[in-house]
C-alpha cells in the first residue's frame, strides 16, 4: 500500500518536473508574440476616461479569460482528431488582425473622425456604457485571435509529450498570458494617477526628497500620452506582424517567394498586403450595399 503511494507521489513529480521545463521552452517561443499581445492590447484598453480605466480593463481581462476557456479543449480536440483545421484557423485571424492592422494605417493618413473618450464628449451614461461595451467587444474579440496563436505556439512544443503534460503546459501559459498582459496595462494607464499623488506627496515633504517625488511624478503625467500614442503604433505594428506571420509561417508558397527576405520585413509586407486586400473589399462592399438601397 506505502509502496503504491510513493510510486503516485513519483509519477507526479515527474509529470511536474517535465511541466515546468516544458513551460520553461514554451514562454520562450511564445515570449514574442506576448510582446505583441501587450502591445495590442494595450492599445485596444486605453482611451477611457480616468475613472472606467480599471474596471475596463477587468472586463477585458474575464473575456480573455472567457477566451482561453473556450480556446484551450478545442485546441486539444483539432490537435487530437483535426490537426488539418488548424492552419486555416490561424489564417483567418491573420487575415482579421490584417485588416484591423490596415485599417489603422489608413486611419493615420486619411483624415477621419476622432472620439474622445466617452465620458469627456457626453454626460448621457447610457452612451458611455454603450461606447464601453463596444470597445471591450473589440478588445475581447482582438484578444480572441491572439489567443489563438499563443495556446496553438505553446501546444507545438509539446506535441510529442503525453497529454497531461500537453494540458498543464499549456493552461499555464495561457493564464500567465492572461495575467502578466493585463496587469501590465493595468499599470500603464494608471501612471498618470500615480505621478499626481506623488507629486501632491511632494508637497507635503521636505528637502531633496520632495524634489524626487515631484520629478518622478510629473515625469509619469508628462510621459502617459506619449506611452499611450507610442502604444498605438506599435499595436498596430505588432497586429500586422502577427497577421501576416501567419500566412508567411503556413503557406509554403508564400515564405518561398519572400525566403530572401528578413522574416521581419516579410511579415509586415504580407500583413500590409493581406490587410489592404480586405480593407479595399470591405470598401467595395459598402459601395455596392449603399448603391443598392
Amino acid at each position: 500500500m506505502a509502496s503504491g503511494i510513493f510510486a503516485v507521489l513519483d509519477d507526479v513529480a515527474m509529470l511536474l518536473d517535465d511541466t515546468a521545463v516544458m513551460s520553461k521552452l514554451a514562454a520562450k517561443k511564445a515570449a514574442g508574440l506576448l510582446g505583441d499581445d501587450l502591445a495590442v492590447n494595450a492599445e485596444k484598453a486605453t482611451g477611457f476616461s480616468a475613472s472606467r480605466e480599471l474596471p475596463v480593463i477587468w472586463a477585458i481581462t474575464k473575456g480573455s479569460f472567457v477566451n482561453k476557456l473556450i480556446i484551450l479543449p478545442l485546441a486539444f480536440l483539432l490537435s487530437a482528431y483535426l490537426p488539418w483545421l488548424i492552419v486555416p484557423i490561424l489564417l483567418l485571424g491573420g487575415a482579421y488582425l490584417s485588416y484591423e492592422g490596415a485599417e489603422k494605417v489608413f486611419e493615420w493618413f486619411v483624415p477621419h473622425e476622432k472620439h474622445a473618450p466617452a465620458a469627456e464628449e457626453t454626460a448621457d451614461r447610457a452612451e458611455i456604457v454603450s461606447r464601453e461595451k463596444a470597445k471591450i467587444k473589440a478588445a475581447v474579440r482582438t484578444d480572441f485571435i491572439l489567443s489563438i496563436e499563443i495556446v496553438v505556439i505553446t501546444l507545438g512544443t509539446v506535441m510529442d509529450h503525453p497529454l497531461p503534460v500537453q494540458v498543464m503546459v499549456v493552461s499555464l501559459i495561457a493564464v500567465l498570458a492572461t495575467i502578466g498582459v493585463y496587469g501590465v496595462v493595468a499599470l500603464i494607464v494608471r501612471m498618470d494617477d500615480t505621478g499626481c499623488y506623488l507629486v501632491n506627496r511632494a508637497a507635503a515633504v521636505k528637502g531633496a526628497y520632495a524634489c524626487f517625488l515631484n520629478l518622478v511624478g510629473r515625469l509619469l503625467v508628462s510621459s502617459l500620452p506619449k506611452i499611450i500614442r507610442l502604444l498605438g503604433v506599435v499595436g498596430t505594428i505588432a497586429m500586422l506582424l502577427v497577421g501576416g506571420g501567419m500566412f508567411v509561417h503556413n503557406i509554403e508558397a508564400v515564405h518561398h517567394v519572400l525566403a530572401k527576405v528578413p522574416m521581419i520585413a516579410a511579415e509586415l509586407i504580407v500583413g500590409l498586403s493581406v490587410g489592404a486586400l480586405l480593407l479595399g473589399v470591405m470598401y467595395l462592399a459598402k459601395r455596392v450595399k449603399v448603391a443598392v438601397t
